[in-house]
Order: structure tokens, then sequence, then C-alpha cells
């Protein structure tokens, strides 16, 4: 009977062993099975997670893809350019006649000496610009711009370079405003000077441009608001307030006059224009006639 229960106790100890083994087989079944579908909720619930993995492994469409899904849901912000608008351009050119008349003269001495010529040239000079004042002209108008002494040296052939004196130079420039006047101011100024005048450029121009833009930039904004009009009507709409608006000044330059063909009458009859451009007038259009 003793070999029969040894028997017994050994299979009755191995079904138990069996039994624990199942078990643990099948937990571990159902934590895998729990944690698959916990990790698929997962999955499916974070999709912004999910792009964000694939932009760190250095997708370069994941962060567009976010930030795609992100604005679509902010409001959409119409830009400025958006704003309808009729844009049209208008130009104006206004003659005038030229304020001032801008004088550049020298006057140049020759001595032996520095001494006689620096002195013989401001004689001269002083003598055109008394001139001048005379003349009408103000004393704010008249400015020196240059002194300039060289010597100068006799040159025999095959000898050596020999000093006969200097030469001192002194520059004047004057604004003369009555151009009604400013032939015959010119003339004595040269007549006083004598030989050591010279002319060295006369121009026409205009300082006072002022009114004349004014009267340009009118003329150009009426000129592209007819053309806006002209535009709304054939599409059965008015206009409102301007939206925006470009303009280009241009300024007459300088007009170079020479002084033997100078007199009162080709003064008197000189013209300069101002020119305004407006490239982009643009106002709003409106229902009905406006």
């Amino acid at each position: 009977m003793e070999p029969l229960r040894s028997v017994l106790r050994q299979s009755h100890m191995t079904l138990t062993i069996t039994a624990r083994r199942v078990a643990l087989v099948l937990l571990t079944l159902a934590a895998l099975t729990l944690v698959y579908v916990i990790g698929a909720g997962r999955s499916a619930g974070a999709p912004a997670t999910a792009s964000t993995a694939i932009g760190n492994a250095g997708t370069s469409v994941s962060l567009p893809q976010t930030q795609t899904k992100l604005s679509s849901t902010q409001p959409s912000v119409t830009p400025a350019t958006a704003v309808p608008g009729i844009t049209v351009g208008g130009r104006a050119d206004v003659a005038g006649t030229p304020d001032t008349l801008r004088l550049d003269l020298s006057v140049v001495a020759t001595a032996p000496t520095v001494t006689e010529a620096l002195a013989s040239a401001n004689r001269s000079a002083g003598a055109v610009q008394q001139s001048l004042l005379s003349s009408g002209v103000k004393k704010k108008d008249l400015q020196t711009s240059g002194l300039n002494i060289q010597p100068n040296y006799d040159y025999p052939n095959g000898g050596t370079p020999r000093l006969t004196g200097y030469q001192v130079s002194e520059s004047l420039s004057a604004k003369l405003r009555n151009l009604g006047r400013a032939g015959d101011a010119i003339g004595r100024a040269v007549n006083v000077g004598g030989n050591a005048v010279r002319v060295n450029g006369i121009s026409l121009d205009l300082e006072d441009s002022g009114a004349m833009v004014s009267i340009a930039r009118d003329k150009a904004f009426a000129n592209a608001k007819d053309k806006a009009e002209q535009y709304a009507k054939a599409a059965g709409r008015g206009l409102g307030e301007v939206l925006s608006i470009t303009e280009d000044i241009s300024t007459p330059s300088p007009i170079a006059m020479p002084y033997a063909a100078m007199d009162s009458a080709k003064l008197a009859a000189s013209t300069c224009v101002v020119s305004v451009a407006m490239s982009g007038v643009r106002l709003r259009p409106i229902l009905g006639d406006g």
C-alpha cells in the first residue's frame, strides 16, 4: 500500500503546478490585451502627438499639418489690399515764369607779387558787388565762393622755368530776383569789373514753386477722379472716400542761358513747368450712384 500512496501524492502535486501556470498565462494574456486596448485608444484620440513624433523624427510635413489644424479654428482676417477699390492715375503740368536768375562769375587779377594780385582782385570784386547792390540785388543774395592763388612761370627753350608773377581769382555768385532789370544789372557789373570779370554761367530758376505745385496737384486729382467716376458708372456703382494716394512731384531744374544771347525780352518769355503725377489714386466704390 505504501508505493500506491507515493504515486498518488506525486500525481496530486503535478496537477497543482499545472493550474498555477495556466493562471499565470491567462493573467498575462489579459494584461497584454488591456495594454493593447489602452494603446489603441490613445493612438486614435491624439493625432497631434503622433504628428509631433513624426516631426521629431525629421519629417517636415508634420509641423505644417499641425499649424493648419490650429489656424482652421481661428477667424480669418481680410488683408488691407483686399478692400474693394478703383485705382486710377492722374497727371497735370503747370507752366510758370521763373522768379530768380542765378549769376556765377569770377574776377581774375595778375601781378608780380601775391599782395598786388590779391589787392587788384579784391578791388574788382568789390566794384562788381557794389554795382549789383545798387541794381537792387540784396546783400543776402551775394556770396563769394572761392579764392585761388597760383604762380605764373615762363618756360624758355631748354632753360630753367622763371617765375613771372601770380594770378589770383575770386568767385562770386548772385541771385537777381527782378528779371526785368537783370540784364541791365549784369551788364553794368561786368563793365565795372572790366577785363578782370569772367561770366561763368547764367541760369533761370523757380524758387517759389508752392503755388504751382498746389494747382498741379488739384488738376491731377481731378483728372484721376474723372477716370474713376467713368469706371464706376460703367460698373453701376458710385464713388466713396479716397483710400490712398501716391504722387510724384517734379519741379523744374535751372535753365541755362548764354550771357551773349541774354536780354530782357527773352527773360520775360522764359517758362518752366511743374509736373504732378498721381500714380495710385484708390477710391472705394459704393452701391448706387453715390
